[in-house]
């Protein structure tokens, strides 16, 4: 527990408490008497309905918010049309309005729709002030008539970039240059953009930059200014800006306040630090400062962001717990020694602690330390009550959003909340509109009054990587007593990101930048004996007979063993890979993440069944230069297979960093071994040498072909091109498309497989003459010209450079427009390998920048006409790797999902940074070569071996065309083929129901569906070569019935087409083995398997689906 800096005069006790109640009861049977009026009834009966919050936020968000008025008047008709049951909170006018609107908005959208939001406007009149000139200016001067000052706090677009922080900043010092208004909150999140946490220092030195003058207008126009904060990682930002900028020269007799927020444990220490400045201050001649004591209001999001992160919710658990640390707060705040230098403003609509903070400043003779704020138009019968009972007429401040009638929809995010927080059982609000009334919250006030001492004060979130690592590293080999990684507890659980919201990870991430990784350089081989010396020791090594519990055990020392390289990968990312500190640390976890989770499949291998690839040869890229080159070390160690890793030249360094992590971790030095290669005869023999059972390749197509043109009968598993779209339509929120689509375009400079190459906009999304059109070019461009490019060793860096050669695609895509396109924002080159972002407009389909990876930070836009034509135009690039759709409506959503042809499709979020098992990552047609099977996913390991039938399979009932079509044949092939293939059957029929026919979300986020599915190839080409036995023809026949998928037989004379599954029988050609290689064809040869969970996966391909499920904190029902 933190000691209090001073000892009150007066403590809090049971007579204290009796009064604060009776007090609070006088308040209520006051405000009762003096009857609600009609916003208030219609509050309460809203947040009492079952049915009608969930319907306030539809109506708010997909009513009232979209530009499109055709989108909203789809919602309306969905929300309050025939079949649709209308909440009770609504009396018969609005029912009627709302029956009559959903009948005619379809048919007259821009008639029934402006209707339909001036109706909305009116309705939360009372909560969200229009902040235009006239409207504004009736409401402070009723205000000021009854005695009210207001804390204006202005609501507007997104902060995406430096110009709409500008403009909430300008229009912030035009509020506060009126004469009428004397009180202003702003938050650091809203007058600067793309704060980037890692640099704590950098960002309060631009917001210092950006605040000075708006604080010095402030002080000369004798308007009090108040620092907000809603996010948890802003609490150690806004607590440095406000003391920096109220130090600064000019400033130290100016008076200025700051929110703490009673849900975080850790705003005990921040308030003793606010109070230490406060006297500081005021002892050096310098004014007092404000604190305002708020419970907090971004619990929803605060929640799904920890669940998202698996970090620990920074709030309290329990709003008991919130309570109690309120009252300590007020305790600690409240008192005499403390009146002279620090305001208190006692923002609450909790009357029992309202009147408890009244009775202590009344017990400490600091009534005039202290005043309360109440939320405008929320329970003003209740905040006339308790002004009434006030020292002084402006001790009842009114905290006030105000928004521009354009920017009305940018209030939908503070009415969710507030909606949401009200109707919440444990909100004293929601007890005040009860019948019983607050009355009934009597016993949990004087709990929070009894635990005010004990509640935790110490951060929920308390991780420290230094410390961390220190203690895995001691752990390492030691007793089964040992501290365990998350991934030994209870099955696999993905390894949190490190939180750069905690003092000791910022101070642990500048210490890693600024150092020099250690390394020692493996020699690189020229010489193909070498090399061979290299794979035949891989050969002989005796990994494969390691049994598959051992194997996993190991795996999972070497998620210790990268956990405690950490610091060690993370130098050396940034120093060589150029990377951001955001961009790596992630990386780092999922390699974590890979060796934990390959750790369980190794487990699951049974040696009766499977046999290990004697040699496995991984050929990784430079853009993710630890997460893919050891995710596919460790798939081949956890499969049994011994493996040669090359990494690529440009990131050499990482790879022998986290190579040696493994080897530390116990895995024998002959069954990893790294080499460096020239990319000539030695290279070459690498991938050619006859031990090599497996290569796995992340990398372009080209390198894929060259690969299996050195030997057509290689088994390559290969990741390899992209070229990623993602769709928005008119029913997208353009702030958080535009977000989504700038990280995932320019993320590590637009250097990832998974980069969101295209944007292809819908509709009126796609039209610059539409309110939603110029929205997003304009959120778009504003987001980009602000992206920071540098270093990555410089935390305030947004996008790295470019770490690989500027490839002649590259260089066109930088440099030179096609016919019809525009520099929506032209790249410039600013030396080295740093490029300022691009953006073109007019990207035309089929044409050159529609097809081609460009693998760098260039963005096209292209319009569609509907959402049918950007599906097909998302489909027609050839590769299937990632996609996107940004739209809130349910049936788009439903739609797109059905027709998107890539491996791993999002919605309402960014297309990149793929996690473990979350959503397993891989691409479908020209994205990938091979089985198919996606890393880190539930099939990867089981593609590093050969497979064979089990003595028993698992059986249900053959129905529909499987059971068709072996009615068919069972004439005419033998009784022991037909039993086998009856058998086959059933063991299909039951991977159907259990695997394959079944969506699968293992991680089960409630704000974040993450499916893992199997979808039917559209059609598969079963090559029958010489040799083929019939049985094993009918055999994938069968597989096909089973997943409805048409299967045709070919001879091996076929033609491959490009990115195409071929399945083989029998002898295959190596002519046909070649073609397909020319053309980027899988083919698969290996043994036909009557065991349907091995079988089926050739006509099936994997896919996962990650689906934002919230908005704004609230998981939609």
């Amino acid at each position: 527990m933190s000691e209090q800096v001073i000892a009150p005069t007066a403590e809090i006790d049971e007579p204290m408490v009796e009064r604060a109640v009776g007090r609070a009861a006088r308040w209520s049977e006051a405000s009762v008497s003096g009857g609600h009026d009609t916003a208030t009834r219609r509050l309460a009966s809203l947040v009492h309905d079952p049915d009608g919050v969930e319907f306030a936020l539809r109506f708010v968000d997909r009513v009232a918010r979209p530009d499109d008025d055709r989108v909203a008047a789809r919602e309306l008709a969905r929300l309050a049309g025939r079949g649709a049951t209308l909440p009770g909170f609504a009396n018969l006018v609005d029912r009627t309005m709302l029956r009559a609107g959903a009948v005619l908005a379809p048919q007259a959208p821009r008639l029934v729709v402006p209707l339909a939001r001036r109706r909305l406007r009116a309705l939360v009149g009372h909560l969200v002030v229009d902040a235009s000139g006239r409207t504004l200016r009736r409401h402070l001067a009723a205000a000021r008539a009854q005695g009210r000052r207001l804390n204006l706090n202005l609501l507007g677009e997104a902060v995406l970039g430096e110009a709409e922080a500008d403009r909430r900043l300008e229009r912030t010092l035009a509020l506060i240059r009126r004469p009428d208004v004397d009180y202003v909150s702003v938050k650091a999140s809203a007058v600067a953009s793309q704060l980037v946490p890692w640099d704590l220092e950098g960002s309060r030195d631009r917001l210092v930059e950006r605040l000075t003058p708006l604080v010095e207008a402030a002080r000369d126009e004798g308007v009090f200014v108040n620092l907000d904060m809603e996010e948890y990682k802003d609490l150690d930002l806004t607590l440095a800006l406000f003391t920096t900028l109220l130090s600064r020269p000019g400033l130290e007799g100016y008076s200025a306040g700051i929110v703490l927020q009673a849900y975080l444990p850790d705003s005990v220490a921040a308030l003793e630090q606010v109070a230490a400045f406060a006297r500081r201050r005021v002892a050096a001649g310098g004014a007092p400062v404000k604190v305002r004591l708020v419970k907090g209001a971004n619990l929803a999001m605060e929640r799904v962001d920890a669940a998202l992160h698996d970090w620990p919710q920074a709030p309290y658990a329990t709003k008991a717990e919130v309570d109690a640390n309120y009252v300590r707060l007020l305790d600690h705040a409240l008192r005499p020694e403390l009146a002279d230098a620090l305001r208190v403003g006692v923002a609450s609509h909790h009357l029992h602690h309202v009147a408890l903070a009244v009775e202590l400043a009344a017990a400490r003779g600091v009534e005039r330390q202290m005043d309360v704020e109440m939320l405008q138009g929320m329970a003003p019968a209740q905040a006339d009550a308790v002004a009434a009972d006030l020292p002084s007429d402006e001790s009842l401040v009114l905290y006030t959003p105000v928004v521009h009638r354009e920017d009305f929809d940018a209030a939908v995010s503070y009415l969710v909340r507030r909606l949401e927080e009200n109707a919440g059982q444990e909100n004293y609000l929601y007890a005040m509109f009860s019948a019983a009334g607050p009355s009934s919250y009597v016993d949990r006030f004087r709990a929070s009054v009894r635990d005010r001492d004990t509640v935790a004060d110490s951060p929920r979130r308390t991780q420290d990587r230094s410390a961390e690592m220190e203690a895995m590293a001691h752990s390492l080999h030691l007793t089964p007593g040992r501290r365990r990684s998350p991934a030994d507890e209870g099955g696999f659980h993905n390894e949190p990101d490190t939180d750069p919201s905690l003092p000791a990870n910022r101070d642990w991430a500048r210490r890693a930048v600024a150092a020099t990784p250690a390394v020692e350089r493996e020699p690189e081989l020229t010489d193909p004996a070498a090399v061979d010396v290299v794979l035949d020791r891989a050969a002989a090594s005796t990994w494969g007979t390691t049994a598959p519990e051992e194997r996993a055990r190991l795996l999972r020392e070497a998620a210790r063993a990268l956990a405690v390289a950490r610091t060690e990968l993370l130098t050396v990312m940034v120093g060589e890979a150029g990377k951001t500190v955001a961009e790596a640390d992630p990386e780092i976890s999922e390699v974590i993440d890979f060796a934990a989770y390959y750790a369980d499949r190794a487990a699951e291998l049974a040696p009766t069944r499977f046999s290990p690839a004697r040699v496995v040869v991984v050929t990784p890229p430079w853009n993710f230069p630890v997460a893919i080159p050891l995710g596919g070390c460790l798939a081949a160690l956890a499969a049994g297979a011994a493996v040669v890793i090359k990494p690529a030249p440009q990131v050499r360094a990482c790879a022998e960093v986290g190579v040696a992590a493994l080897h530390r971790a116990g895995i024998p030095a002959d069954a990893l071994q790294l080499v460096h290669t020239d990319e000539g005869a030695a290279g070459q023999r690498l991938i050619t040498h006859p031990a090599v059972e497996r290569v796995v390749l992340t990398g372009a197509s080209a390198t894929a072909a060259l690969f299996r043109s050195w030997r057509p009968d290689l088994p390559l598993i290969a990741e390899t091109s992209g070229k990623n779209a993602l769709v928005v339509t008119p029913a997208a929120d353009p702030d958080l498309a535009v977000a989504d689509l700038v990280r995932s375009a320019f993320g590590h400079a637009g250097q990832k497989c998974s980069a969101a190459s295209l944007a292809i906009l819908v509709g009126p999304a796609g039209d610059p003459r539409s309110a939603i059109g110029r929205r997003l070019r304009r959120q778009l461009v504003d987001a980009v010209t602000t992206l920071r490019v540098g270093d990555g060793r410089d935390l305030g860096t947004t996008m790295g450079p470019l770490v690989g050669e500027l490839t002649p695609q590259l260089e066109r895509a930088l440099t030179t427009l096609d016919d019809g396109e525009s520099w929506l924002v032209e790249p410039r080159h600013l030396g080295g390998a740093q490029w300022t972002p691009g953006v073109r407009d007019g990207v035309a389909p089929g044409s050159w920048f529609h097809r081609t990876e460009c693998f760098g930070p260039v963005l096209g836009l292209m319009t569609a006409a509907t959402l049918d034509e950007a599906i097909a135009w998302q489909n027609d690039t050839g590769f299937g790797l990632t996609g996107g759709l940004h739209s809130l409506d349910a049936d788009e959503i439903e739609y797109w999902g059905e027709r998107v042809e890539v491996g791993n499709a999002y919605v309402n979020r960014h297309i990149t940074g793929a996690i473990v098992q979350r959503q397993s990552f891989g691409g479908w047609k020209g994205s990938v070569v091979g089985p198919g099977a996606k890393p880190g996913g539930p099939n990867y390991v089981a593609q590093f071996g050969t497979w064979r039938d089990p003595s028993e399979l698992p059986a249900a009932p053959v129905t529909g065309p499987a059971a068709d079509l072996l009615a068919a044949i069972a004439p005419s092939v033998a009784a022991d083929d037909l039993a086998w293939l009856r058998a086959a059957a059933g063991s299909d029929a039951a991977a159907w129901r259990d695997e394959f026919g079944v969506e699968h979300d293992p991680t089960g986020i409630a704000a974040e569906a993450n499916v893992f599915r199997y979808r039917p190839l559209p059609s598969l080409r079963l090559v029958v070569g010489v040799g083929a036995a019939p049985r094993d023809v009918l055999r994938v026949r069968l597989a096909g019935a089973c997943a409805g998928v048409a299967v045709v037989e070919v001879g091996d004379d076929v033609e491959p087409v490009p990115g195409e599954r071929l399945r083989a029988v029998g002898e295959v050609p190596t002519t046909l083995r070649r073609a397909a290689a020319e053309v980027g064809a899988s083919l698969v040869d290996t043994p036909v398997l009557a065991d349907g969970r091995r079988e089926m996966l050739s006509v099936l391909r994997e896919q996962a689906v990650s689906v934002t499920r919230h908005r704004f904190g609230h998981v939609e029902a």
